[in-house]
């Protein structure tokens, strides 16, 4: 990825044998993926997928690493994500929201930014939503939040990568197929997400 001109990688948390994945293996892990990334290295912990949180403490330990510049936290718990951007705030790190649907949240207790999907459809908004959070606009912010919060599980927790290439393909961008073993959307849940996205003044 380095060598096609990528800036950083976004690094998962190894969850095959999540049962063994405790804090130091996965200080282990990382440390070693850091050492020999030629880019900086953002850690990912994505529960609902993995079924594995990176511990607090694995990430202020690994937030010490010089190529380790940051954490993508998708779990939605924002007493977390605040309480690691208080025990990082003395470092080069940064902490950003893993999904649009707390992003507003996650920038109340100190994240940076996103790294969200629904970023992929409504691009434009999200990053309105930024501006009006580092302005201190926090009635408009929270009206936009609110807007966003049904459509973002739409094409993450509920009806996942399958929805999101739909909507994409629906607001212009080229979604495509998902790839095998996820399966196209049916015409209920085409529905659905229609719905998801009309009702919030989207589509």
């Amino acid at each position: 990825m380095a060598a096609a001109g990528a800036d950083a990688a976004l690094v998962v948390t190894p969850s095959f044998y999540k049962g063994k994945m405790d804090g130091r293996a996965l200080i282990h892990h990382f440390t070693k993926v850091a050492d020999s990334s030629p880019v900086p290295v953002v850690l990912y912990s994505v529960p609902a997928n993995t079924g594995l949180d990176l511990p607090l403490e694995a990430v202020v330990e690994l937030s010490q690493h010089p190529n380790i510049r940051g954490l993508k936290d998708s779990g939605g718990d924002i007493t977390r994500i605040g309480l690691i951007v208080h025990k990082t705030k003395t470092e080069d790190f940064q902490v950003l929201a893993g999904s649009a649907g707390f992003l507003m949240a996650a920038f109340c207790v100190g994240a940076v930014g996103g790294v969200c999907a629904l970023a992929n459809v409504l691009g434009r908004p999200l990053c309105e939503l930024e501006r009006l959070c580092r302005s201190g606009n926090w009635d408009e912010a929270r009206v936009l939040q609110q807007r966003l919060i049904e459509p973002n599980a739409a094409v993450t927790r509920n009806l996942g990568v399958p929805a999101l290439k739909q909507a994409m393909e629906w607001f212009g961008f080229h979604g495509g197929a998902s790839r095998s073993p996820l399966q196209p959307l049916t015409e209920a849940e085409t529905q659905q997400l229609r719905r998801d996205f009309s009702s919030n003044g989207w589509l």
